[in-house]
């Protein structure tokens, strides 16, 4: 009886926006090891590097449904309204998308601008 196999990466997954990168142990919409987890969207998943429970996994992103880049799940790379969509694809297309979105984008706006500024006044 040995120590149980650590599991190997598939890949790596690469965000084409913010160039995150991390390596990724499935892809697709049912986790390897999850009792009855299914996914909304086929992702790049990884398994948590912070617990020993084989259970937890992160998911790192998908592919955009509208230009199909890869994107990370960060709130500056994409958002998910019943599919993934990269920021630049929703804000080329935001009035397709709901009130509610919108104002959304809306408020990140700022929200980037000033996050900017108290990164620099920190020493």
């Amino acid at each position: 009886m040995g120590a149980p196999k650590e599991v190997q990466p598939t890949g790596e997954f690469t965000c084409q926006l913010c160039g995150l990168t991390a390596p990724y142990t499935y892809y697709g919409q049912k986790p390897p090891n999850t009792r009855s987890i299914v996914l909304l969207e086929e992702s790049y998943v990884m398994k948590d590097p912070f617990t020993p429970d084989k259970d937890k996994f992160l998911i790192l992103g998908s592919h955009c449904s509208l230009c199909s880049r890869s994107v990370c799940v960060g709130t500056e790379c994409s958002l998910f309204y019943s599919k993934r969509f990269c920021l630049p694809c929703v804000n080329e297309n935001l009035k397709a998308f709901p009130l509610e979105i919108q104002e959304d984008m809306d408020k990140r706006k700022p929200q980037q601008k000033s996050s900017c500024k108290k990164g620099n006044t920190r020493t």
